[in-house]
């Protein structure tokens, strides 16, 4: 029987729901008694307005359009990494583990997709790629998502919960031995959609959401959503956005600036419900960096928040999925059915060699 190597030298590959660009990070893994990291080098490749205006719209496009979009993803991810080699000269590389783009995420119809998982990555780029870890699970009735909480469990196990804010804002804990996790709002996906609408990208320190009043009605209903009062697992995507909170702010016709304050608000309070139980909250994500959101949570959890280094507030989920994908390679559960609902725990991702 062959043994697994315990050092694994990985690029990991993640764009997320907030359009800010490929994130990759190039990292050692090392198992011993405990699975131990190093972040070497990461970097955020920013997708020009072309591209963001592509993957915003993607979930419009016909079949063949939308496999044409995953094929250009694809080789805009490889030159990216090809860029990044070379940038950092970083030397023999394992493999690729790469999350792709998620146009759809509809798990209770069992649909879910990630553009940019081709075959053409390894081909470009000369190195295995691992890539496509939530088809399978939603296959076996789970969430797809999410799929961070076994490196929650695996490599940050110091910490009472891990806290994500970027698109969404997700949460993964420990209790009674078992992993839960799920999605606990929208966060950057929302406020950055009103934020362009002011000619910026986004709220820059929450300096608007501070400077804005906000509207108490739209804040009690947006609280009063019924996915709050569901029991995970449970995840969100940009169709639940679009059906649930879009029509029910655009009812109100006020302006961005209310709308981005009143948001960051219901941010603020959905987060606190899910966290104060907690002593110690490790939180990452884009969303660690709006001082305003920052200060509101402080208010409520006291000194439970603790913000670790730019790179892994910047790029835990590339991290991550990286680390999923040495699970893959070693034929190790990589996803929770505890977390995901799925039938079973297992072991996930396609793998394409050059």
């Amino acid at each position: 029987m062959e043994i697994p190597q315990n050092n694994y030298h990985v690029l990991g590959l993640m764009s997320g729901t907030s359009l800010d660009g490929l994130d990759i990070v190039e990292v050692l893994f090392t198992k011993a008694s405990n699975w131990k990291f190093e972040i070497l080098n990461a970097k955020t490749y920013s997708y020009n307005t072309s591209w963001q205006k592509r993957l915003a719209e993607a979930h419009r496009l016909s079949s063949v359009e939308l496999q044409k979009l995953s094929e250009d993803f694809a080789e805009l991810s490889a030159r990216y990494c090809l860029d990044f080699r070379s940038e950092f000269k970083c030397g023999k590389i394992d493999f690729i583990s790469a999350h792709g783009h998620t146009v759809f995420h509809q798990p209770e119809k069992g649909i879910t997709l990630q553009i940019g998982n081709e075959a053409l990555l390894a081909q470009l780029t000369q190195l295995p790629v691992i890539c496509d870890f939530r088809v399978q699970d939603v296959q076996l009735g789970g969430q797809g998502a999410p799929l961070v909480p076994i490196g929650d469990q695996l490599l940050f196990q110091d910490y009472g919960a891990c806290l994500n804010i970027g698109g969404f804002a997700n949460i993964s804990f420990q209790s009674d031995g078992k992993r839960v996790a799920y999605d606990i709002c929208a966060a950057n996906k929302v406020t950055n959609y009103y934020a362009r609408q002011l000619n910026l990208d986004y709220d820059v320190d929450g300096k608007i959401a501070e400077s804005s009043p906000i509207n108490t009605r739209l804040l009690k209903q947006l609280n009063q959503l019924s996915y709050f009062n569901q029991s995970p697992p449970k995840s969100l995507g940009l169709e639940w956005i679009e059906a649930q909170v879009f029509p029910l702010i655009d009812s109100f016709s006020l302006s961005p600036e209310y709308i981005i304050a009143t948001f960051t608000h219901h941010i603020a309070h959905q987060i606190t419900e899910n966290t104060k139980d907690f002593s110690n909250v490790l939180i990452t994500g884009g969303g660690a960096y709006n001082k305003y959101l920052f200060k509101l949570l402080q208010q409520f959890l006291k000194d439970k928040l603790i913000l670790p280094s730019h790179n892994l507030i910047d790029f835990k989920e590339a991290l991550i999925f990286a680390f999923l994908g040495v699970l893959k390679h070693r034929n190790e559960v990589n996803i929770l059915a505890d977390v995901t609902g799925a039938k079973h725990d297992h072991s996930s991702g396609v793998l394409f060699y050059p």
